[in-house]
């Protein structure tokens, strides 16, 4: 048989590719992780008030966690495509996350100087890494599970995907009962919480997800 019969033959009812059930396996899992981190930040901890969410308090905290969750939710579906390049999801991560930096530690500048040191540290500087990395475990564990099979490129880059996306979830839980309203805090103590939760993935992640 020739080989271009034997193509053609092979090919019989085959349609397109399906994509890879990516969001199907995990989205469930990030989104269970974070209603539990959200229960437990709100029974342990306590509500901000109803009057907060008038106020720029949860929301300095929410919307850079919510850009940072996008870009690492797109970074996880390069690490999901073998031989895709994931170098390009990867710096704009980076970079949004040191625009967080700048405009964090920049807003200190307008404060006057016997101020920022308590706006940098807060009440909770040293509880928020802690907390913040302690709620993300059941998302990081519920996703890694979820991810299991999946044919990753790097196991450890989408070990880390994961732990930044449970790390944020639990980040936009603890939001929630969080009293701090400076953007140098956010800028400094949550992203050291999500980067525990970052490390903690990747070295989840090359043993969970190598295949």
């Amino acid at each position: 048989m020739k080989t271009d019969a034997l193509i053609d033959l092979l090919a019989q009812g085959v349609g397109p590719a399906q994509p890879l059930p990516v969001g199907r396996r995990l989205l469930p899992s990030l989104g269970w992780g974070w209603l539990l981190a959200t229960v437990l930040a709100l029974t342990l901890i306590g509500p901000l008030p109803t009057a907060a969410f008038a106020s720029p308090t949860p929301w300095i905290k929410l919307l850079p966690v919510a850009a940072l969750a996008t870009l690492g939710w797109h970074w996880l579906l390069r690490t999901a495509r073998p031989a895709s390049p994931t170098a390009p999801s990867r710096r704009r991560l980076e970079v949004a996350w040191l625009l967080l930096a700048v405009l964090g530690l920049g807003s200190l500048w307008l404060l006057p100087e016997g101020s920022r040191m308590p706006a940098l540290l807060g009440a909770t500087w040293w509880q928020c890494p802690l907390t913040l990395s302690a709620l993300a475990l059941p998302a990081l564990l519920l996703a890694m599970r979820s991810g299991q099979g999946l044919p990753v490129g790097s196991a450890r880059q989408a070990g880390a995907a994961l732990g930044l996306l449970a790390g944020c979830a639990a980040a936009a839980a603890y939001a929630l009962a969080c009293p701090e309203a400076s953007p140098s805090f956010v800028a400094v103590w949550y992203s050291c919480g999500i980067l525990i939760c970052m490390a903690a993935g990747a070295a989840l992640g090359t043993r969970k997800l190598r295949w």
